[in-house]
């Protein structure tokens, strides 16, 4: 049950509860006040009967010792008091009596009580419907209570999720005083410091690149001077990989910038395909590729390249071959052989400096392709499929202008990388 619900029926069942209150007060406060009137009444009639009796005088409304008198007003009278009954036993009418004793005699009065019955009846009935009325009123003022209430919630919600998924532009409209206007303006609050230090973090993680590129470069440049061997080839290999990471950090960083656009051109898609993938590895790497249809896609082979460079290398280093890469009209998969990915890249998607529970590195080489993929319009999600391995899985249908699916862009040739 949403909180709309809840606030609506909390508010119509305080509606319904404080009509049934009422109507219960003002009910026994009429059947009060109509009971009172009638034995004054009566009780006056009776007095001037007595009198007319202990006269002689007979006025001819009066009882004599009545044979049907109440027995709860028969003992009041033999008592010696007087009294008023009423009478509701029997199918007719409800009867109002009084009775009074007279030497030896009783004299009694009585007079149907029905118009003050419906009377009541009636009252009842408005009473009800009124109550009714004013349930279905307060439930429809809750709901429209709770219905802006609960759009207010939601929009600070919708924010909240917005900001969480890396759009640090969200903000909300604050109005009014209260409570929830409170919370807008503290998630608003929350947006700008955490916009902040992310931006103070993104400098400097770019100055120190940046800073890094220059002394790496020399580092590359002076490893490369080392006589032959087996030292220098460790020495080389680190300054390269370094110079891989500070490369990276830059790339992030750029990617971290909101003018960041792609420069879109119409290329053939097996071609296109092919070239990004021999760029990252050879069938000698154990890597296969598959064109199961041609296309043409306007897109940037510069950004395309990189996502597929990235995604075939995380392949090989944290999979295992073989693995296959399909290229089938604007989607690209890329399978290995390893254990799959890490539960936290299924669930959240790759994050910046961050890899798996046993692995090692920055964690930037999917994050570089989630970004760049980004800027091409294209989705990229990552799966584990049934028969292991790991899955990813590159969307750019929406850069696809022409298609003809079904058939390998070269005849004869949907494998190999020549």
């Amino acid at each position: 049950m949403g909180l709309r619900t809840k606030i609506g029926a909390a508010i119509a069942g305080t509606a319904a509860l404080v009509a049934v209150v009422v109507g219960l007060l003002v009910h026994h406060q009429i059947v009060g006040a109509q009971y009172d009137a009638a034995v004054q009444q009566i009780g006056d009639r009776l007095q001037t009967a007595v009198q007319d009796h202990a006269a002689g005088v007979d006025g001819g409304f009066s009882l004599i010792n009545p044979p049907d008198l109440p027995k709860p007003l028969g003992e009041a009278v033999k008592k010696g008091r007087w009294g008023v009954y009423l009478d509701r036993k029997g199918d007719g009418p409800p009867l109002l009596w009084a009775a009074s004793k007279q030497g030896d005699a009783v004299v009694a009065l009585r007079r149907p009580y029905d118009r003050e019955t419906r009377t009541v009846r009636d009252l009842d009935r408005v009473l009800w419907i009124s109550g009714g009325i004013a349930a279905a009123l307060g439930g429809l003022v809750g709901l429209a209570v709770a219905t802006r209430l609960g759009r207010r919630l939601t929009a600070s919600a919708d924010t909240a999720k917005r900001i969480a998924d890396g759009d640090l532009t969200a903000r909300l409209e604050p109005g009014g005083k209260d409570e929830v206007a409170k919370l807008a303006t503290s998630v608003n609050t929350m947006a700008d410091a955490l916009s902040r230090r992310i931006q103070a973090e993104r400098e400097v993680t770019a100055n120190i690149a940046h800073e890094l590129r220059t002394p790496v470069a020399g580092m590359v440049t002076s490893a490369g001077l080392l006589p032959p061997g087996r030292p220098s080839e460790l020495v080389q290999g680190s300054a390269q990989r370094l110079r891989e990471l500070v490369d990276d950090v830059i790339e992030v960083a750029r990617l971290d910038v909101a003018a960041e656009t792609a420069e879109n051109e119409p290329l053939a898609w097996g071609d296109l395909v092919r070239k990004a993938v021999r760029a990252a590895a050879g069938p000698e790497d154990g890597v296969e590729v598959a064109v199961l249809g041609s296309a043409v896609v306007e897109t940037d082979p510069r950004r395309f390249e990189r996502i597929v460079v990235n995604l075939v290398t995380n392949a090989l280093r944290h999979g295992s071959a073989p693995v296959r890469v399909e290229a089938e009209s604007g989607v690209l998969r890329v399978y290995d052989s390893g254990p799959g990915f890490p539960e936290q890249i299924l669930e959240a998607g790759p994050q910046r400096f961050r890899t798996g529970e046993h692995e090692t590195g920055l964690g930037l080489g999917l994050t570089i392709a989630l970004g760049q993929a980004q800027v091409l319009g294209a989705r990229l999600r990552f799966a584990n499929p049934e028969g292991g391995g790991a899955l990813a899985v590159l969307d750019l249908r929406s850069a696809v202008t022409a298609t003809d699916r079904g058939l390998p862009s070269r005849p004869g040739q949907t494998s190999g990388l020549a």
